[in-house]
Protein backbone atom coordinates (compact mmCIF):
# COMPACT_ATOMS: atom_id res chain seq x y z
CA UNK A 1 0.00 0.00 0.00
CA UNK A 2 1.38 3.66 -1.20
CA UNK A 3 1.54 5.86 1.85
CA UNK A 4 -1.40 8.09 2.14
CA UNK A 5 -1.20 11.50 1.43
CA UNK A 6 -1.82 13.82 4.91
CA UNK A 7 -2.81 17.15 4.67
CA UNK A 8 -3.75 19.21 7.97
CA UNK A 9 -5.78 22.42 8.72
CA UNK A 10 -5.66 24.72 11.32
CA UNK A 11 -6.66 28.12 12.04
CA UNK A 12 -9.29 29.79 14.72
CA UNK A 13 -12.24 29.07 15.39
CA UNK A 14 -14.66 29.94 12.58
CA UNK A 15 -11.76 30.56 10.07
CA UNK A 16 -13.26 28.25 7.04
CA UNK A 17 -11.07 24.98 7.84
CA UNK A 18 -13.91 22.63 8.20
CA UNK A 19 -15.36 23.99 5.07
CA UNK A 20 -12.37 23.69 2.99
CA UNK A 21 -11.41 20.18 4.38
CA UNK A 22 -15.52 18.96 3.56
CA UNK A 23 -14.94 21.12 0.13
CA UNK A 24 -11.62 19.04 -0.59
CA UNK A 25 -13.06 15.76 0.48
CA UNK A 26 -16.44 15.83 -2.06
CA UNK A 27 -14.27 17.02 -4.74
CA UNK A 28 -12.11 14.06 -3.83
CA UNK A 29 -14.50 11.64 -3.61
CA UNK A 30 -15.53 9.38 -0.12
CA UNK A 31 -13.57 6.58 -1.40
CA UNK A 32 -10.65 8.06 -1.78
CA UNK A 33 -10.92 10.68 1.67
CA UNK A 34 -11.92 10.53 4.80
CA UNK A 35 -11.90 13.65 7.17
CA UNK A 36 -10.35 13.54 11.07
CA UNK A 37 -11.78 16.58 12.97
CA UNK A 38 -9.12 17.42 15.80
CA UNK A 39 -12.48 17.93 17.84
CA UNK A 40 -13.25 14.09 18.04
CA UNK A 41 -10.46 13.35 20.09
CA UNK A 42 -11.32 16.14 23.08
CA UNK A 43 -10.34 14.43 26.34
CA UNK A 44 -13.10 12.18 28.33
CA UNK A 45 -13.85 13.61 31.44
CA UNK A 46 -16.09 10.57 32.94
CA UNK A 47 -14.54 11.39 36.47
CA UNK A 48 -16.27 14.71 36.17
CA UNK A 49 -19.54 15.94 37.04
CA UNK A 50 -21.22 17.55 34.49
CA UNK A 51 -21.22 21.38 36.09
CA UNK A 52 -17.77 21.09 36.28
CA UNK A 53 -17.40 19.48 33.05
CA UNK A 54 -19.15 22.69 31.32
CA UNK A 55 -16.41 24.92 32.21
CA UNK A 56 -13.62 22.48 30.58
CA UNK A 57 -11.77 25.25 28.16
CA UNK A 58 -11.61 23.80 24.65
CA UNK A 59 -9.39 26.12 23.16
CA UNK A 60 -6.49 24.66 24.93
CA UNK A 61 -3.68 22.01 24.22
CA UNK A 62 -4.51 20.21 27.22
CA UNK A 63 -7.68 19.80 26.13
CA UNK A 64 -7.28 17.26 23.58
CA UNK A 65 -6.27 13.72 24.49
CA UNK A 66 -3.15 14.39 21.13
CA UNK A 67 -1.72 11.17 21.88
CA UNK A 68 -4.62 8.94 21.18
CA UNK A 69 -4.94 10.93 17.90
CA UNK A 70 -1.59 10.31 17.02
CA UNK A 71 -1.62 6.91 17.45
CA UNK A 72 -5.43 6.61 15.47
CA UNK A 73 -3.64 8.46 12.71
CA UNK A 74 -0.53 5.93 12.54
CA UNK A 75 -2.91 3.20 12.48
CA UNK A 76 -4.79 4.19 9.44
CA UNK A 77 -1.09 5.53 7.60
CA UNK A 78 -0.29 2.11 7.87
CA UNK A 79 -3.21 0.81 6.47
CA UNK A 80 -5.81 -0.36 9.79
CA UNK A 81 -9.26 0.53 10.43
CA UNK A 82 -9.69 2.74 13.42
CA UNK A 83 -12.46 3.24 15.90
CA UNK A 84 -12.31 7.17 16.21
CA UNK A 85 -14.47 9.21 18.89
CA UNK A 86 -16.99 10.89 19.25
CA UNK A 87 -17.43 13.77 21.02
CA UNK A 88 -20.78 14.81 22.49
CA UNK A 89 -20.82 18.56 22.86
CA UNK A 90 -24.47 18.59 25.01
CA UNK A 91 -22.83 16.25 28.02
CA UNK A 92 -19.63 18.08 27.69
CA UNK A 93 -18.14 13.85 27.39
CA UNK A 94 -16.57 11.43 25.01
CA UNK A 95 -19.70 9.64 23.70
CA UNK A 96 -20.06 5.91 24.47
CA UNK A 97 -20.38 5.12 20.62
CA UNK A 98 -17.73 5.75 17.90
CA UNK A 99 -17.07 5.72 14.56
CA UNK A 100 -15.44 3.22 12.36
CA UNK A 101 -13.05 5.28 9.75
CA UNK A 102 -10.92 2.80 6.66
CA UNK A 103 -7.86 4.43 5.82
CA UNK A 104 -8.16 5.62 2.91
CA UNK A 105 -5.32 7.57 -0.33
CA UNK A 106 -6.01 11.03 1.11
CA UNK A 107 -6.33 11.81 5.39
CA UNK A 108 -7.52 15.25 6.21
CA UNK A 109 -7.10 16.19 9.53
CA UNK A 110 -8.44 19.78 10.65
CA UNK A 111 -8.67 21.84 14.15
CA UNK A 112 -7.60 24.42 15.95
CA UNK A 113 -4.63 22.67 17.33
CA UNK A 114 -3.73 20.90 14.51
CA UNK A 115 -0.21 22.32 13.94
CA UNK A 116 0.57 22.99 17.53
CA UNK A 117 1.63 19.22 18.35
CA UNK A 118 5.36 18.68 17.03
CA UNK A 119 4.16 14.70 16.95
CA UNK A 120 1.30 15.49 14.54
CA UNK A 121 2.89 17.65 12.28
CA UNK A 122 5.45 14.99 11.50
CA UNK A 123 2.67 12.68 10.01
CA UNK A 124 1.38 15.57 7.99
CA UNK A 125 2.69 15.74 3.80
CA UNK A 126 1.11 19.42 3.70
CA UNK A 127 0.19 21.71 6.41
CA UNK A 128 -2.24 24.61 6.29
CA UNK A 129 -2.87 27.36 8.42
CA UNK A 130 -6.90 28.81 7.64
CA UNK A 131 -6.95 32.65 8.09
CA UNK A 132 -9.66 34.81 8.33
CA UNK A 133 -10.53 38.24 9.71
CA UNK A 134 -11.09 37.58 13.77
CA UNK A 135 -14.69 39.41 13.71
CA UNK A 136 -15.66 37.26 10.73
CA UNK A 137 -14.62 34.05 13.01
CA UNK A 138 -16.85 35.33 15.48
CA UNK A 139 -19.92 36.11 13.78
CA UNK A 140 -19.71 32.46 12.22
CA UNK A 141 -18.76 31.05 15.76
CA UNK A 142 -21.93 32.66 17.22
CA UNK A 143 -24.16 31.23 14.53
CA UNK A 144 -22.74 27.73 14.71
CA UNK A 145 -23.38 27.50 18.15
CA UNK A 146 -26.21 28.52 18.52
CA UNK A 147 -28.08 26.88 15.48
CA UNK A 148 -25.68 23.38 16.04
CA UNK A 149 -25.30 23.04 19.29
CA UNK A 150 -28.17 24.70 20.68
CA UNK A 151 -26.18 26.94 23.15
CA UNK A 152 -27.25 30.99 23.64
CA UNK A 153 -25.53 34.01 22.24
CA UNK A 154 -24.96 35.17 25.93
CA UNK A 155 -22.84 32.04 26.87
CA UNK A 156 -21.44 32.05 23.18
CA UNK A 157 -19.87 35.57 23.70
CA UNK A 158 -18.88 34.84 27.34
CA UNK A 159 -16.88 32.02 26.65
CA UNK A 160 -15.35 33.54 23.68
CA UNK A 161 -13.96 36.64 25.91
CA UNK A 162 -13.13 34.36 28.43
CA UNK A 163 -11.15 30.94 26.72
CA UNK A 164 -11.37 31.18 22.69
CA UNK A 165 -9.67 34.98 21.73
CA UNK A 166 -6.89 34.43 24.70
CA UNK A 167 -6.51 31.11 23.48
CA UNK A 168 -6.05 31.88 20.01
CA UNK A 169 -3.68 34.78 20.45
CA UNK A 170 -1.41 32.11 22.98
CA UNK A 171 -1.73 28.85 20.92
CA UNK A 172 -3.79 28.93 17.37
CA UNK A 173 -2.07 31.97 15.86
CA UNK A 174 1.48 31.37 16.80
CA UNK A 175 0.85 27.75 14.31
CA UNK A 176 0.85 29.89 11.35
CA UNK A 177 4.85 29.29 11.59
CA UNK A 178 4.23 25.67 10.74
CA UNK A 179 2.19 26.07 7.63
CA UNK A 180 3.40 25.22 3.88
CA UNK A 181 0.36 27.16 2.85
CA UNK A 182 -1.23 29.84 4.54
CA UNK A 183 -4.90 30.76 2.94
CA UNK A 184 -6.78 34.02 3.31
CA UNK A 185 -10.43 34.32 3.55
CA UNK A 186 -10.95 30.91 5.15
CA UNK A 187 -13.81 28.90 3.06
CA UNK A 188 -14.61 31.54 0.29
CA UNK A 189 -10.80 31.46 -1.17
CA UNK A 190 -12.22 29.12 -4.27
CA UNK A 191 -8.76 29.39 -5.66
CA UNK A 192 -6.70 28.46 -2.98
CA UNK A 193 -9.17 25.06 -2.74
CA UNK A 194 -8.33 24.94 -6.18
CA UNK A 195 -4.92 24.81 -5.69
CA UNK A 196 -5.02 22.40 -2.95
CA UNK A 197 -6.72 19.76 -5.50
CA UNK A 198 -4.39 20.37 -7.59
CA UNK A 199 -1.58 19.32 -5.32
CA UNK A 200 -4.26 16.15 -4.68
CA UNK A 201 -4.45 15.49 -8.02
CA UNK A 202 -0.50 15.32 -8.86
CA UNK A 203 -0.44 13.09 -5.89
CA UNK A 204 -3.18 10.49 -6.81
CA UNK A 205 -2.02 10.18 -10.22
CA UNK A 206 1.69 9.33 -9.35
CA UNK A 207 -0.52 6.78 -6.57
Amino acid sequence: MIKPLVIGFAGGTGSGKTTIAAKIAQTIGQEKAVILPQDAYYRAQNDLPLESRKLTNYDEPSAFDNEYMVEQLSQLISGQSIKSPIYDYDQHNRASENKLINPKEVILIEGIMALHFEDLRKLMTLRVFVDAPPDERFIRRLERDVKERGRNAESVINQYRRTVKPMHDLFVEPTKQHANLIVPEGGTNSIAIDVINAYIAQFLNRS
